[in-house]
């Protein structure tokens, strides 16, 4: 069964992706990341150039031809199909991802704004009523 982290009072949404996915691909994983829209996506990316300072994420959009072959892809749409892999969704979109279940592990990345938060507590209740145990993972600082 896929197993749903949410990492909520996140203040730099984008920050905690970048390290999240960096874990998960220090860990052999292969991550891919929804984003809501373009502008996040090319954020995104250029962290995962610097972030950390020794460090490069090897990623790749999911339409790249190397998407499969590649442990991270970066995506603002969701497939017609399946996913590239059935490994680690990481999800920054507002809706539920469609065909979650396909993935060993679902990771909701939630901001602290309400904006970010309201849509984040309706994501956890359809986990909860598809019969998903969802873990929390306080990020507030302090």
């Amino acid at each position: 069964m896929t197993e749903v982290h949410f990492y909520h009072n996140a203040h730099d949404l984008l920050g905690a992706t970048c390290r999240l996915t960096a874990k998960a691909f220090g860990a052999g994983r292969k991550v891919t990341v929804l984003l809501p829209d373009a502008e996040h996506a090319r954020t995104l990316d250029a962290l995962l150039w610097t972030d950390p300072p020794t460090g490069f994420v090897p990623h790749v959009p999911s339409t790249s031809p190397l998407a499969g072959e590649t442990p991270v892809t970066l995506t603002t749409s969701t497939p017609d199909g399946d996913w590239p892999h059935d490994d680690v969704l990481i999800n920054l979109a507002p809706a539920l991802p469609p065909r979650f279940e396909q993935f060993k592990m679902v990771v909701e990345v939630v901001g602290a704004e309400e904006h970010h938060r309201q849509p984040a507590r309706e994501r956890w209740r359809h986990y909860a009523a598809q019969g998903f145990a969802p873990t929390p993972h306080n990020m507030r600082r302090g």
